[in-house]
C-alpha cells in the first residue's frame, strides 16, 4: 500500500556544546504532527544503532545529549506513525515528514492509568476516537458517536439527554458511569451524573475521546463502577485561530404525532497564543430543536381487575406507560354492588402536558500560562443551560437547568494538581408526573372524584348498562369539567402548579447544590529508578441547599447539607523481559464520613508476544458510595415519600414496614375471594394475611464489584488490520436499589388489625427507600472490534458486544435491573478520500431485544437496527468542510427504554470553517 505523507514537524536547535566535553552536545527540539501542529507527547528519540535515547515530554519537547558531532542518525518513533530514520548533518532548523500508520487507532492513551502510555500496552480495555475519526462519523455530534464505540450502550431519555454505559446495569441516571472533561468530573451534583453533554465541550474544541469499559474505581474512585469516558479538549497553544460550525437538521419526518421540525446547532471557537507563554480560548455553542416524543401505551397494570374479568381497555385501573396521574398512589379499591374494583384516576399523556422545545446554550473560556516548557497553569470556566426532558424515577421537564464549573489546573512533567467547583441550579424545572397528579387534584380532590365515580357507576348499572360500559360512563361523569390542555383554565393551573415546591400539591424542582473537588498526583520516576510509581490523593465535598421538598437537613434545619469523601492511591508499574512484559498494580483507599474506609485494588499484566500482538490480564475491585439523592433524598410525591437510605434520613421506617409488592399480592388475593367466591371481606383479609411480608432490608451501604478481564490487541498486515478483543466476568454485591414499603398510619395498631389497615390505602403511609439488595449477581460478557484497510483508503470496521446476566446467588427481586441487550453490533464502511477532498462513511447498528426494568415502568424493549450515513467535501482553499448526513436514514422509529421517547430519522447538513483545516 502506498504510504501517504503526513508527518512530524521535528525542530532541532543547538542548545549547548561542551556538556560532556569538547565533542559533546545537547540537542533540543519538539515533536509535532505536521498536519494539525499538535505536539506529540512522549515521542521516542533514539540514536541509530544504539540504545541511547530519550523521550519527549507531555508537550513534545525533548533534550537529548549526543556524544558526537554530526553526521549521525536518529530514529524518531511515535505510536500511530511509521518510524522516521534521518541522518543529521547539521544542527540547524530542519523539518521532517513522516508517513502515518494505515490505521490510526494506536496512539497514546491517558485515562486507563492516569499516565501517558501506548494504547497497545494499556493494562485494561480502552477505546479511543480521535478528531479525524469524529469528522468521518455519520453521527451529528461527537457525543452521539459514542454509540458506535465498541462496548458502549446508549440510552436516550431525550434528544438532548443521552446516557452512555458499558457492561450492563444501566438506567437513565447512570451514576455508575463517570464522565470527565480533561480529567474533571462533569456531573451535576444533585443528579449524580452528567446531563449528557449539556455542559461539556463543543465539537470544535474536542481533540479525542477515551472510553474505559468496566470498573475504574482503583484510579478514579466513586461513580466509575461501570466505566468512564474522558473528553480531551484542544490546547490553545496547539490549536489556534477561528473555527465556526453550523449544523441544520430535520427530524420528526412522517411523524404521526407532530409535524417535521428544524434542528439547529451553531458553535464558535477562537484561540490565540502569545510567545508560547500565554494562551486563551473561547467556545460558545447553541442548540435548538424539537425533542423526541414519549408515547408508549403499554398498560403497566394489566391485571388490576382480572378478578372481575375487566381487561385491556375495559380495565378501570389502566396505567399506560407514558400517561401520568394514574399510578399506584392514584388508585383505590371501590366496593360497588358487592364487587371490589380497583379504579385509577384519569391520567394525562406526557405529550399533552409537556413542552418539547429543546435548547442548549453553553460556553467556556480558558486562560493558560507556561512558566517553562514543562510547567503550565490554567484556569477555565464552563457553563451550560439546558431545556429538555430527563428521566429518573419520574419524567422531568428541565427548564433553565444550569451547571457552571470553575477549574484550576497545574501541570508539570511529573506533578499534576487540579481543583474545581461545580454549581447546579434547577431553574424552572418540574416533575411531569406530579404535574399530572396535581392537575387532577386541582380539578377535583381524590375523595370527591372517587365518590362521584362510585355514584355514577351505581346509577349506570341501575339503568341497565353492562359493567364495562358502566365504568366508562362513571369515568366520564367524574371527569366532567376536567382541566383540558389548550384551555385558559388549564394554562393557569399549570403555571401555578409548576411554581409550587411541594409535590403533594405542586410540581416544581428547586434544587441548588455545589461540588468542590481537589486532587493531585505525582510521578516518582526521578526518585525511584527500578519501577514507575504514581501516587495521588483527592478530596470531595458536596453542599446541598435543603429546599424542603427534594432535600432536608435532618441535623441542622436551615443549614446546607454536607457530604464528604476523601482518598488516595498508589500505582506501581514495571517492565520486564526486555520490555515485553508490563506489570501494574494499584491500590486505592477512600473514606466517607458515613461509612468505614474502603480499599480497592487493581492488578494487571500486559505481554507482547510476536511483534504487534499484545495480551492482557487484570483483576479489579470497585466500589460506589451512595449518590446525594440515594443518601439524602426526602421527596413527597403523590402520597409516596422517597427517602434516602442513610440512618439519619430513614430511621424508624426500615424497622416497621411491609413490602409493597406483598401488599399488592395480598389485595389481589382478597379481591379475588370476594369477587369470585363470595367470601366476606373481613374473612378474606384474615385468610390472606400471611401474604404480607415485613421488610427485611436495612440502611444503605456501599456497592461493590469484583471484575476479571482478559484481552488481546494486535496491529498486523503492514498495519492494515487492527483487532481488539476482551472477555470479562463480574460479581456484584450490595446493589443500591429502591424498595417500596408501606407503614400503617397508627404506630400502635394491634398485630391482628395490621392486615385491615394494609388493605385500606387511606390508612397507610407509603415510602420508597434506598437500600441494598441482598442478592449476589454474576454477569459476564465479551466484545470484539476489527478494522481493516483493504484497498487504498477504504476501511471496513465492525464491533460486537455480548453481555449476559449469568445468575443470582439469591434472588430478592430488588437488585438493580440489568437493562442491557445481549448483543450490540456496529458495522461501518468508510473512505476519507474516495475522490479528491471527498469522503464518506456508512454505519449500521443493531441490538437485540431485552427486558427493561425500572420503578417507572417494566417491559420489553424491542430489537432494532439503524442505518447512518454521511458524505463530506473539503474545500482546502476556503478551509471549509461540508458534511451531509443522516442518522436512522430509513426512519424506522424505535425506543431504547420503557417510558423513553420514540427515535426517528434525523437528516442534517453541517458547515465547518477551521483555520487549521488542510
Amino acid at each position: 500500500m502506498r504510504k501517504r505523507t503526513l508527518g512530524f514537524l521535528f525542530l532541532f536547535f543547538l542548545h549547548s556544546f561542551c556538556l560532556w566535553g569538547q565533542d559533546s552536545a545537547v540537542l533540543t527540539g519538539q515533536v509535532r504532527d505536521q498536519s494539525t501542529q499538535r505536539p506529540l507527547p512522549y515521542a521516542t528519540i533514539v540514536l541509530a544503532g544504539t540504545r541511547t535515547g530519550t523521550h519527549a515530554d507531555a508537550n513534545g519537547r525533548f533534550s537529548f545529549p549526543v556524544k558526537q558531532k554530526p553526521p549521525f542518525k536518529l530514529v524518531i518513533r511515535y505510536v500511530g506513525y511509521n518510524d522516521l530514520k534521518q541522518e543529521i548533518t547539521t544542527l540547524t532548523f530542519q523539518e521532517f515528514g513522516l508517513t502515518p500508520l494505515s490505521i490510526q487507532a494506536q496512539e497514546v492513551v491517558i485515562t486507563a492509568s492516569r499516565v501517558v502510555e501506548k494504547s497497545l500496552e494499556s493494562p485494561i480495555t480502552i477505546e479511543q476516537v480521535d478528531a479525524r475519526a469524529l469528522r468521518q462519523t455519520p453521527a451529528p455530534t461527537f457525543f452521539e458517536a459514542l454509540e458506535g464505540v465498541k462496548g458502549v450502550q446508549m440510552t436516550t431519555a431525550s434528544l438532548g439527554f443521552k446516557v452512555p454505559n458499558t457492561r450492563g446495569f444501566t438506567n437513565p441516571t447512570n451514576v455508575r458511569f463517570l464522565q470527565l472533561v480533561d480529567g474533571v468530573d462533569n456531573q451535576a451534583p444533585v443528579i449524580g451524573a452528567s446531563i449528557a453533554n449539556a455542559a461539556g465541550p463543543s465539537e470544535l474544541d474536542l481533540e479525542k475521546i477515551e472510553v474505559t469499559p468496566g470498573t475504574a474505581s482503583a484510579m478514579y474512585g466513586m461513580n466509575s463502577l461501570n466505566g468512564l469516558v474522558n473528553f480531551f479538549t484542544k490546547s490553545p497553544f496547539d490549536y489556534q485561530g477561528v473555527s465556526v460550525y453550523q449544523r441544520t437538521g430535520l427530524n420528526h419526518v412522517n411523524d404521526s404525532q407532530t409535524k417535521a421540525h428544524l434542528l439547529s446547532e451553531s458553535a464558535f471557537r477562537y484561540a490565540k497564543a502569545f510567545q508560547n507563554r500565554w494562551a486563551f480560548k473561547v467556545n460558545v455553542s447553541y442548540l435548538r430543536g424539537y425533542d423526541c416524543i414519549a408515547l408508549q401505551t403499554m398498560d403497566l397494570n394489566p391485571k388490576g381487575n382480572a378478578s372481575v374479568n375487566l381487561l385491556e381497555t375495559d380495565n378501570p385501573a389502566q396505567d399506560p406507560v407514558s400517561s401520568y396521574g394514574n399510578e399506584g398512589p392514584n388508585r383505590r379499591t371501590l366496593t360497588l354492588n358487592g364487587k371490589n374494583y380497583v379504579v385509577a384516576r384519569t391520567g394525562y399523556y406526557e405529550q399533552d402536558i409537556t413542552d418539547y422545545t429543546l435548547e442548549n446554550l453553553k460556553a467556556d473560556a480558558a486562560l493558560h500560562y507556561r512558566f517553562s516548557p514543562n510547567w503550565e497553569v490554567a484556569y477555565s470556566y464552563r457553563w451550560g443551560k439546558t431545556d429538555n426532558v430527563y428521566q429518573r424515577t419520574n419524567r422531568f421537564r428541565l427548564d433553565d437547568y444550569t451547571v457552571g464549573q470553575h477549574v484550576v489546573q497545574l501541570k508539570g512533567e511529573r506533578l499534576q494538581v487540579k481543583a474545581y467547583l461545580t454549581r447546579e441550579l434547577s431553574g424552572d424545572s418540574y416533575n411531569i408526573r406530579s404535574l399530572a397528579e396535581n392537575l387532577d387534584r386541582r380539578f377535583k380532590s381524590d375523595s370527591r372524584w372517587f365518590q362521584d365515580y362510585s355514584a355514577a357507576y351505581l346509577a349506570s348499572t341501575s339503568a341497565g348498562f353492562p359493567v364495562a360500559e358502566s365504568h366508562q360512563r362513571a369515568r366520564a361523569g367524574a371527569d366532567a369539567g376536567r382541566l383540558e390542555p389548550g384551555t385558559a383554565r388549564y394554562d393557569s393551573a399549570v403555571h401555578q402548579i409548576i411554581g409550587i415546591n411541594n409535590w403533594d400539591v405542586g410540581a416544581a424542582l428547586r434544587t441548588k447544590a455545589t461540588l468542590l473537588h481537589a486532587e493531585g498526583q505525582y510521578d516518582l520516576r526521578n526518585q525511584i529508578k527500578f519501577m514507575d510509581v504514581l501516587v495521588g490523593a483527592d478530596y470531595r465535598l458536596y453542599s446541598v441547599f435543603p429546599d424542603g421538598n427534594y432535600f432536608i437537613n435532618p441535623k441542622e434545619a436551615g443549614h446546607n447539607l454536607l457530604y464528604r469523601k476523601g482518598g488516595g492511591f498508589v500505582q506501581l508499574s514495571k517492565k520486564l523481559l526486555q520490555d515485553r512484559l508490563h506489570l501494574q498494580a494499584a491500590l486505592r483507599y477512600d473514606q466517607n464520613e458515613y461509612f468505614k474506609g474502603i480499599f480497592n485494588p487493581r492488578i494487571a499484566a500486559v505481554y507482547q508476544g510476536l511483534p504487534g500482538h499484545y495480551f492482557r490480564l487484570s483483576y479489579q475491585n470497585g466500589y460506589r458510595f451512595p449518590s446525594l439523592f440515594e443518601a439524602f433524598s426526602n421527596v413527597n410525591s403523590g402520597g409516596v415519600k422517597r427517602v434516602g437510605g442513610l440512618p439519619v434520613m430513614s430511621n424508624g421506617i426500615f424497622e416497621d414496614s411491609y413490602i409493597c409488592t406483598s401488599i399488592d399480592a395480598f389485595t389481589m388475593a382478597v379481591n379475588q375471594q370476594v369477587n369470585q367466591q363470595g367470601v366476606a371481606l373481613p374473612v378474606a383479609i384474615r385468610q390472606n394475611a400471611g401474604l404480607l411480608k415485613k421488610s427485611p432490608y436495612d440502611y444503605i451501604q456501599p456497592e461493590r464489584i469484583n471484575s476479571w478481564e482478559v484481552g488481546y490487541k494486535s496491529l498486523t498486515l503492514d498495519n492494515r488490520l487492527a483487532i481488539d478483543a476482551d472477555f470479562y466476568f463480574n460479581v456484584y454485591r450490595h446493589f443500591m436499589a429502591q424498595v417500596e414499603v408501606n407503614q400503617v398510619t397508627k404506630r400502635s395498631v394491634p398485630p391482628d388489625s395490621v392486615p385491615f389497615y394494609l388493605y385500606d390505602r387511606s390508612k397507610q403511609e407509603r415510602y420508597r427507600l434506598w437500600t441494598n439488595s441482598t442478592s449476589t449477581v454474576y454477569n459476564y460478557g465479551s466484545s470484539l472490534g476489527v478494522k481493516y484497510n483493504f484497498y487504498r483508503n477504504y476501511s471496513l470496521a465492525g464491533n460486537g458486544s455480548y453481555a449476559k446476566l449469568h445468575r443470582k446467588a439469591f434472588n430478592d427481586g430488588l437488585e438493580e435491573a440489568f437493562n442491557t441487550p445481549t448483543w450490540i453490533t456496529n458495522l461501518s464502511l468508510s473512505n476519507p478520500t474516495i475522490a479528491k477532498n471527498v469522503g464518506f462513511q456508512v454505519n449500521w447498528h443493531w441490538q437485540a431485544a431485552f427486558l427493561w426494568q425500572s420503578s417507572l415502568g417494566t417491559g420489553p424493549v424491542l430489537a432494532y437496527h439503524s442505518l447512518d450515513a454521511q458524505v463530506n467535501v473539503k474545500i482546502p482553499s476556503a478551509k471549509v468542510l461540508v458534511k451531509v448526513g443522516a442518522t436512522n436514514l430509513l426512519n424506522h422509529s424505535y425506543y431504547q427504554m420503557v417510558a423513553g421517547p420514540s427515535i426517528g430519522g434525523l437528516y442534517y447538513v453541517t458547515l465547518l470553517f477551521d483555520e487549521l483545516l488542510r
